[in-house]
């Protein structure tokens, strides 16, 4: 199977996720702006579940257009992290509409972390997809930033036994540093193309 179907298959569940995420918002009853002093937990656990529904889309549309041939293993590996995206909207209800308790907050945590390995299989199902040899392996080498994530993730989790707001401050602070896209894969798939641009220092890439 090509990479189109996968990629279209994934897209439409992500953008299935936001609606319901979004369909979750009541009306406030009263028309006043201070109506929304209630809500105003609900509209921030949707906006941080925004913000990684949109992470994970620009991330998986790069790690996509790496895939040259889709198979059993990539497929299932997109089912398992579409699973764990799937239970944002139910956990950002949740944690929203309980004022960010300590038990939903702690569970929104341990989705997030294993949104995060379910990533990780899936890129490493593609890498060995590709072969030990390709640009893609050789690019992406040492995943650090997915790594602390991890880490901070779990820290999270930690602190929203004791101190939900701090715990989702944490979750905020992994989801900033994802905002912009994997370079690594940018440069990969520009590599694979011969049309990486060239710094000015020594024509070094960028």
């Amino acid at each position: 199977m090509g990479r189109g179907r996968l990629e279209a298959f994934s897209d439409g569940v992500l953008a299935i996720i936001i609606t319901i995420m979004v369909l979750a918002l009541k009306v406030p009853e009263q028309s006043g702006l201070a109506a929304l002093n209630a809500l105003w937990p609900v509209l921030a656990s949707y906006v941080l579940s925004f913000v990684y529904v949109g992470i994970y889309w620009n991330n998986h549309h790069h790690l996509v257009h790496a895939v040259h041939q889709v198979n059993g293993r990539i497929m299932w590996a997109n089912l398992h992290l579409l699973f764990w995206l799937s239970l944002l909207p139910f956990m950002t209800a949740w944690a929203g509409q309980s004022g960010f308790a300590a038990t939903p907050m702690m569970l929104y945590g341990l989705v997030l972390f294993m949104a995060g390995v379910a990533y990780w299989l899936l890129l490493h199902s593609i890498l060995a997809s590709a072969g030990c040899d390709s640009v893609l392996a050789r690019e992406v080498g040492h995943d650090g930033k997915g790594m602390a994530s991890q880490v901070l993730y779990l820290f999270g989790i930690g602190l929203s036994w004791l101190h939900p707001w701090a715990g989702g401050l944490l979750y905020g602070a992994v989801a900033l540093l994802w905002l912009v896209p994997d370079r690594r894969i940018e440069r990969a798939l520009a590599r694979d193309a011969g049309t990486e641009p060239a710094a000015r220092n020594g024509g070094r890439s960028v």
